[in-house]
């Protein structure tokens, strides 16, 4: 019996050469990210003699808390934070809930065409965001009654500067709904015909049972959204003139001088930006997981 015992702890303590070398590769890559988000976070702290000095130290000589606070007193970055988060928020929950009923359509309703209408979807993910910015533009600018313009989409501005343009646009979501779809392939046809013998319509088979179930792809797909408009720079810049329409990665972008960077500032509001993503991918750290490994995403 102990000989059996010892067998087996020898056998969990056994590692394989292709498995060590995995093991240093990630120990490896995250040695990496995590040094990378310290030498920032303690270049938030120095003084500016300290960012240029030719003498590079990880850790700052005088520890500077102020950095912090003048980055947060030199600008409006309340407003800021609050167009970010606005946008950020509104984007991600309406994408939840437009991604979810076309993913629920595409997976468990069957009409005619929705095989070749899910191949449009799809193309909507190998397309780069640059090449239709300008057609966005366009249609935002000539939006009928809206910012100035008359009927016809002239005279004014349009939806440009304003909140809808930095929303509306980014509500389709084909990576949402190629996950959500993916999600619920995996549910029985029997849980549907179950339901429906007790007397519920398809809305109410898609609100009570699958809603209910579907918070690991809902978790993984907001994380993935919440990301991608929080950290957008290109797409806000070209539809925003006005500083209190900026968000947070532009406002960044003050601290690139003509002759030269404020490392430190530029650090400091660097840390304060990442703060939300962080938060929001601990809180939904499981759901994730869960969702990549039920979604059928590699």
């Amino acid at each position: 019996m102990r000989s059996l015992i010892k067998n087996r702890k020898r056998k969990k303590l056994h590692i394989t050469p292709s498995r060590a070398a995995a093991w240093f590769l990630v120990m490896l890559g995250a040695c990496l990210v995590l040094g990378t988000l310290l030498i920032a976070l303690f270049t938030a702290f120095k003084e500016p003699k300290e960012t240029i000095s030719a003498n590079f130290s990880i850790l700052p000589e005088n520890w500077l808390w102020s950095n912090f606070t003048d980055v947060l007193t030199s600008d409006i970055w309340g407003r800021y934070f609050f167009n970010s988060l606005f946008i950020t928020i509104t984007v991600v929950v309406l994408s939840i809930l437009l991604s979810s009923l076309a993913g629920y359509a595409f997976a468990r309703l069957e009409f005619r065409g929705r095989h070749g209408l899910f191949l449009l979807f799809l193309c909507g993910m190998m397309v780069p965001s640059q090449v239709y910015i300008i057609p966005q533009y366009m249609l935002l600018k000539g939006f009928p009654l809206a910012g100035g313009n008359n009927l016809l989409g002239q005279g004014g501005m349009g939806l440009l500067n304003t909140y809808w343009a930095l929303i509306i646009p980014f509500l389709a979501a084909p990576l949402g709904v190629f996950l959500i779809k993916q999600f619920y392939m995996g549910f029985p046809k029997a849980l549907d015909e179950a339901a429906i013998l007790d007397g519920c319509t398809t809305f109410q088979v898609y609100t009570k049972i699958y809603l209910p179930l579907s918070k690991p792809v809902f978790g993984t797909f907001a994380i993935l959204k919440f990301t991608g408009t929080w950290n957008d720079y290109f797409y806000p810049l070209i539809m925003t003139n006005s500083k209190e329409m900026y968000t947070v990665q532009i406002a960044l972008q003050k601290y690139h001088g003509e002759y030269g960077i404020q490392w430190n500032y530029l650090m400091a509001a660097t840390a304060m930006t990442i703060l939300p993503i962080l938060l929001l991918f601990i809180f939904c750290q499981k759901y994730f997981t869960a969702g990549i490994v039920t979604s059928g995403l590699k």
